[in-house]
């Protein structure tokens, strides 16, 4: 497409959720794209020149080869073999190895030498115990794909012997991945994504062998068919003997974990992928640093049956990183690095090419982290990074899906010192609970009950996961009763939650050889859930008592009547909740037991709601509702899918809500179809942004707000601000279209949870009033000429041979063009942001104070901001 010019000022104003504002074009048509002084070779077999990567302040990349595709396939993984030389694999071909070459010196062609093992599709590899052990995922099937050591047999110094460990099912991209050695050095980790049939596991595994979907409901398969009949436990993590014969799961519950790395506490840390198609849906998850403890679960599972970060049954990211592709991983340890990146969790975005740096800081039993972009580029579709022993430097690739791949030296050459950090282990308390905890896991043990017991209701997430998965690795006859007769009510919902998992069989994964359900068992939990003041629970153990009761019901089936009836006048009053996160699970509770005032109050709900993914989430519920519906709730329930038609989302969104909308006229009897034969024949009118804002802004007189002018009113007036209004000017301003906030917004524009650690109110206001000052260059577009003088504008997506997808429109995932690489003149940054200006132009004084608190605290309602 061509670069168009600007709409009138007022229009821009309202148009918040377009990535570049027509201004934004306008001021980028005057500035004509200039090939870059460097002369970017795009139509050249050439990987990416170092002008096209920018790394932090002190950090030197240097091409060292650009591999030829025809030759040496696409490069993915690396790793040193016992004579320090470094063994790269071809995504689709062998492996080969080379010496690095001498600082600032080029690889020299001559010097790779092909290693005659016949194996190929090697996606992960570590040298260990005089022996190559690698990962196959040969999607393309001409070898098994599974886990394999390969070794010299006659003593040339070269590997030709080749041994299957253990053959696995794998499919497309999310097969078996990277080896990585566990911390004592006598087992590896073998990291599988949900491509991956589970193989045989043995009965020690940490993680219970009782996972489930545990669904309430009927979950929303995928609009576009992905993975469609995958189902948990997802990706999983294990733990191999050094023979491949003994599997044990780690941890599961994964989308598709390519690396993982252990840091020198010996605790192990992976990089899991989200799904682009989820955007802007209450199920989306972004790509995350995932702490992987004994036992853990992640909760991927298909389509919109995802579990947020929320569930108890599931344990949560320690860094929500945004969208990507998630490649390789590594510590800096030996890196010749300043001390904060020699301890460094690198974690590598191959759709994103972005290299970033995550710190890591204990808190309680596990890790809090934040991330800092160490490298970036476009396009750099980068694969693996390791630290070399001998100089410290870390090499990476970029490449894969046979896309231009090579090879580069990141060196540092500033001020500060290099000296090595230290690398000893550390501990603290509660890790050391945790540990002792873990050590009952995949184990029975008389003592694992007594243990693990006052740890239930810890006030550390990772400490009370630890102690139930000990529990549930116990005879459940050695427990239940002490589960059922608990006084403790936190400590209660726990135990509950492991007996109905225990004792309950997930319907999507039984058989003929399963045992008919425990009727009996399935009423007791419940009576003992009964039994539970709600009111006086925490908020997380409300949490916890819901989902207990859900996958109660979801693997036992309903009780009698009566039951159901008790049920319904527990949790009726309790909803709808002061939190979207205990309304998310009350209202599909309450929809499962037909309460029938949920539809009055579930409309009530949605029509509050200020994003579209709470909206999503309680018409996806009430969508299974036959009782308590009057004519006009009904009409307002199918008038909103013609308001939903306007919502953005990605490329299986408008699929998801026809699946919503179906489901629920599958609902109607044949006289509601016929009283609501109106509204279903309405067709859904598409809205310009302007007419999608609603209401909140009509007939209102723009003001151009000045940086110190706000600066001022927010210094004087940032106290008893009203949180609701700062959430609903939040929405109202569509920042939930492109910016994540807590567990809801998209993904297209940084992550603002955290602005307040990290602006103070005038710095977070100057980034909305001159958002093209400091442009985050994970956010930055670029403009890509072609050589028939066409520009477009965008951010690279998704790479393939020599396709190039670039994404035109951050709100909507779907806004693509591929186009060839060998087409493209020249490719720069783009020096104007994607977000437009003015965007506070409409808003009052009140109003902005509101969404300033609002994003400062974090969105905490009981933050010191709120306090009247």
């Amino acid at each position: 497409m061509k670069v168009v010019g600007s709409l009138a000022a007022v229009v821009l104003l309202l148009l918040t959720t377009l990535v570049l504002g027509q201004a934004n074009k306008k001021a980028e048509k005057k500035q004509k794209p200039q090939r870059p002084a460097t002369g970017l070779a795009v139509k050249e077999n050439i990987a990416t020149p170092i002008e096209r990567i920018k790394a932090l302040p002190g950090f030197e990349v240097e091409l060292l080869y650009s591999v030829p595709a025809e030759d040496q396939g696409s490069w993915v993984n690396l790793c040193v073999d016992n004579k320090h030389r470094i063994i790269v694999s071809d995504q689709y071909g062998g492996l080969y190895r080379f010496a690095p070459p001498a600082p600032g010196e080029p690889l020299d062609a001559s010097t790779i030498e092909k290693i005659p093992a016949e194996i190929r599709a090697v996606n992960g590899m570590v040298w260990a115990h005089d022996a190559l052990y690698v990962g196959v995922n040969d999607y393309e099937k001409k070898i098994p794909s599974g886990f394999y050591r390969l070794t010299d047999s006659d003593g040339d110094d070269m590997l030709d012997k080749v041994e299957l460990l253990r053959a696995m099912e794998a499919r497309g991209d999310h097969g078996v991945h990277a080896v990585v050695p566990t911390p004592d050095g006598q087992a590896f980790y073998l990291v599988c994504g949900n491509g991956t049939q589970p193989t045989e596991m043995a009965a020690t595994s940490p993680v219970p062998q009782i996972w489930g979907e545990d669904h309430l409901l009927p979950r929303l398969p995928d609009g576009r068919g992905f993975m469609r009949d995958a189902v948990g436990p997802g990706g999983i993590i294990y733990r191999v003997s050094l023979d491949g014969q003994t599997f044990e799961a780690v941890a599961n519950g994964f989308r598709n974990v390519f690396d993982a790395s252990v840091n020198h506490d010996g605790e192990l840390f992976t990089y899991d992928a989200d799904m682009e198609y989820d955007f802007n849906t209450s199920w989306y998850r972004p790509t995350r640093i995932c702490h992987v403890v004994s036992g853990a679960e992640f909760g991927w599972r298909n389509g919109a049956g995802k579990r947020p970060a929320f569930y108890p049954d599931n344990l949560p990211a320690i860094l929500d990183i945004g969208p990507g592709s998630p490649t390789g991983t590594t510590f800096g340890y030996g890196a010749k690095f300043p001390a904060r990146y020699q301890e460094a969790l690198f974690a590598l975005d191959w759709s994103w090419g972005k290299l970033y740096a995550i710190h890591l800081e204990p808190i309680g039993s596990t890790y809090k982290a934040t991330k800092e972009e160490f490298l970036t580029g476009a396009p750099l579709p980068i694969t693996d990074a390791i630290i070399h022993p001998d100089d410290g430097a870390m090499y990476f690739t970029i490449g894969g899906r046979r896309v231009q791949s090579g090879l580069y030296r990141v060196t540092y050459t500033g001020s500060e010192s290099t000296a090595p950090a230290s690398v000893q282990p550390t501990t603290n308390p509660q890790r050391e609970l945790r540990h002792k905890l873990e050590a009952f896991h995949g184990k029975q043990d008389p003592a694992a009950i007594a243990a693990a017991w006052p740890y239930l209701a810890d006030q550390d997430r990772f400490i009370r996961w630890a102690a139930r998965v000990a529990i549930e690795h116990q005879p459940a006859e050695s427990w239940a009763d002490k589960a059922l007769t608990e006084t403790d009510p936190a400590k209660q919902v726990e135990a509950l939650m492991a007996l109905a998992r225990k004792t309950g069989v997930c319907p999507q994964l039984r058989n003929s050889e399963t045992p008919p359900v425990d009727e009996q068992t399935r009423d007791k939990v419940i009576d003992a859930l009964l039994a539970i003041d709600f009111s006086k629970l925490t908020h997380e153990a409300q949490l916890t008592y819901v989902r207990t009761l859900e996958i109660t019901l979801s693997r036992f089936g309903s009780p009698d009547q009566a039951r159901l009836n008790k049920l319904i006048a527990k949790l009726d009053p309790q909803f709808p909740a002061p939190s979207p996160e205990l309304n998310w699970l009350l209202c599909e509770t309450l929809v499962y037991l037909q309460d029938p005032d949920v539809a009055a109050k579930g409309m009530a709900l949605i029509a509050s709601a200020p994003t579209q993914e709470e909206q999503i989430e309680y018409a996806r519920s009430l969508r299974m509702l036959k009782t308590g519906w009057t004519p006009e709730l009904r009409t307002a329930y199918f008038e909103w899918f013609l308001k939903a038609a306007n919502f953005r989302g990605g490329a299986s969104f408008d699929k998801f809500i026809e699946f919503i909308r179906t489901d629920a006229l599958a609902t109607l009897t044949e006289a509601e179809k016929v009283q609501l034969a109106a509204v279903l024949a309405r067709q859904p009118v598409r809205k310009s942004a302007i007419e999608n804002l609603g209401a909140v802004f009509a007939h209102r007189t723009p003001k151009e707000w000045t940086l110190d002018e706000l600066s001022a009113k927010a210094q004087a007036g940032l106290k008893a601000r009203d949180y609701d209004n700062g959430r609903k000017m939040f929405a109202a301003a569509a920042c939930f279209s492109c910016h994540r906030f807590g567990n809801e917004g998209g993904m297209t524009g940084p992550d603002l949870t955290a602005a307040g650690r990290r602006y103070a109110p005038r710095d977070f206001l100057d980034q909305i009033v001159n958002p093209s000052k400091v442009i985050n260059d994970q956010f930055s577009a670029i403009n890509v000429v072609t050589d028939s003088g066409k520009v477009y504008s965008g951010v690279v997506v998704n790479l393939n041979g020599d396709t190039l997808v670039i994404n035109t429109d951050l709100t909507d995932p779907n806004a693509q063009v591929a186009l060839d690489r060998k087409s493209i003149e020249s490719i720069e940054l783009s020096s104007i942001s994607p977000m437009p200006t003015g965007l506070l132009n409409l808003l009052t004084e009140q109003e902005i104070l509101d969404l300033v608190a609002y994003v400062i605290s974090g969105g905490d309602a009981k933050h010191e901001l709120f306090q009247k």
